[in-house]
């Protein structure tokens, strides 16, 4: 079998250059564009007009929203049994990629090995810690450490738990060398800072038991912030925006479209990421690229791969829990999305990629300058007011209004699919959750916007130097 390496340089389309379809050079040209035109609004209009920019961006938003209401307005619970360890079932390992996680990799382990469904392999992906990780693997599951390179096992119940020391070059990287050594059909990758609920495996093994064609699953995610003031808002409004944003990966699985997993907490089909050359170790967001790559495989090869989301396959994942460690993670984010997109620009209205490239991808296309919009729009909403003009503000403020009702019936109404469909209910009151919808817009949307408006400077500037993130509620509870 050629290195995931080589395989990369074969597949991916930085290294293979392809025509770009007209329509994906029109959206390139025509956003930009529109938004300039419609800034310019607000130095010619003196009404509704000169807020054009925030008219558009609310009307985008909009039509998202009601594709999401549309797509999900039937969704119900999984019901299916989980599957037993039977001849048929596939085989399921974990990945663990951890980098000087020595405060966490013990509670994410022991809470895989207290699976429902305990996984046939785990293997520590250890990507150069420097930490006291060797002192936790040895005192608490007896491994002694491994040279560089070399593998330590050793048998936990139903469990081979490994621990693959490598030398350090990033989470891709380790990842793709732990593929190398896994030999069950699934992998599951889970961040050491993502601890499983109960049912989590037996759900994603159920999964790709029932699917033959599916080749990539994200759980369902939430996040924890810790216990401090800080960690307590950022955990509020960030509940709530994984609730959206999980939905409305459920909206685009119907189409099969989606895109976006969550490497947190997402499985594979082993064969199919090998046969796509693994994780790319040069994009920031070395999962979010990948299924771009298998969606690209498929559609080549016609082979009727598929992603999904699994709305059993629960976990709980450490969440920024302060301003600048949420813009670092943002940043990160979306200069990732920024460079996959550009990477991919062949497959935005390319009809030959199904829903994915006429549907999903022109789509994506428009969200790369939606904050943008959306941080202009606010800008010249307080310019009027900081210069008096509340005459003009006043009809601004109304179509903000029925924005905010809008945002704030589809909440409250989407509040009792995600419970119906996932069957978790902590933290998710139905009173927090209205003052979550009207706060969000004047604060923690502005954040996410900031954060984007800083990836857009990482990508184009080729800043990729990104740090460890400060473990905020794990480690506590550690």
């Amino acid at each position: 079998m050629p290195s995931l390496n080589a395989v990369l340089l074969a597949e991916s389309p930085r290294f293979t250059p392809r025509p770009i379809p007209l329509v994906s050079r029109l959206i390139g040209i025509a956003a930009p564009l529109l938004f300039v035109v419609l800034t310019f609004q607000a130095f010619q209009r003196q009404d509704l007009g000169m807020w054009s920019v925030g008219v558009a961006y609310i009307l985008y938003d909009t039509a998202l929203l009601l594709f999401t209401a549309w797509q999900i307005r039937k969704l119900v619970a999984d019901t299916a049994r989980p599957v037993a360890h039977t001849a048929d079932a596939p085989t399921l390992g974990v990945i663990v990629a951890a980098h000087n996680e020595a405060g966490v990799i013990h509670l994410t382990i022991n809470r895989l090995l207290a699976q429902a469904q305990s996984p046939e392999a785990i293997l520590i992906a250890d990507d150069g810690s420097s930490d006291t990780t060797p002192a936790v693997m040895l005192e608490t599951y007896g491994l002694a450490v491994p040279c560089i390179g070399g593998m330590a096992e050793t048998v936990i119940g139903a469990t081979r738990l490994q621990w693959l020391r490598l030398p350090h070059g990033g989470k891709a990287r380790a990842l793709n060398q732990a593929l190398q050594h896994a030999r069950t059909d699934v992998v599951l990758t889970v961040d050491a800072d993502t601890l499983l609920e109960p049912g989590a495996i037996a759900a994603m093994r159920t999964a790709f038991l029932r699917d033959p064609a599916l080749v990539a699953a994200t759980g369902v995610l939430q996040p924890i912030c810790g216990p401090s003031l800080s960690g307590r808002l950022f955990e509020w409004f960030q509940s709530y925006e994984y609730v959206r944003n999980f939905l409305s990966r459920h909206a685009w699985m119907q189409l099969n479209g989606l895109l976006l997993i969550s490497g947190a907490f997402a499985a594979f089909r082993r064969e199919a990421v090998l046969a796509v050359g693994g994780f790319d170790p040069d994009c920031m967001v070395e999962d979010y690229e990948l299924i771009h790559r298998l969606h690209r495989h498929s559609n080549d090869h016609g082979l009727g791969w598929h992603v999904s989301v699994v709305g059993g396959a629960l976990a709980h994942t450490d969440a920024p829990a302060t301003i600048r460690g949420f813009l670092k993670q943002r940043q990160r984010w979306f200069g990732g999305f920024l460079q996959t997109q550009h990477w991919n620009r062949d497959m935005v209205g390319n009809s030959r990629y199904g829903l994915v490239g006429t549907r999903m991808l022109p789509v994506k296309a428009l969200d790369t300058l939606q904050p943008i919009y959306g941080l202009a729009a606010f800008a010249i909403l307080i310019f009027l007011v900081a210069t008096g003009r509340f005459t003009l503000a006043f009809p601004i403020l109304l179509v903000m209004i029925a924005k905010i009702v809008i945002d704030l019936t589809f909440h409250l109404w989407s509040l009792g699919i995600y419970k119906r469909w996932t069957g978790r209910r902590e933290g998710l009151r139905f009173f927090p959750a209205l003052i979550a919808a009207l706060a969000e817009p004047f604060t923690f949307q502005l954040l996410r916007h900031t954060g984007a408006a800083l990836g857009w400077y990482a990508f184009l500037t080729g800043s990729q130097t990104w740090t460890r993130a400060t473990r905020s509620a794990l480690e506590h509870q550690a």
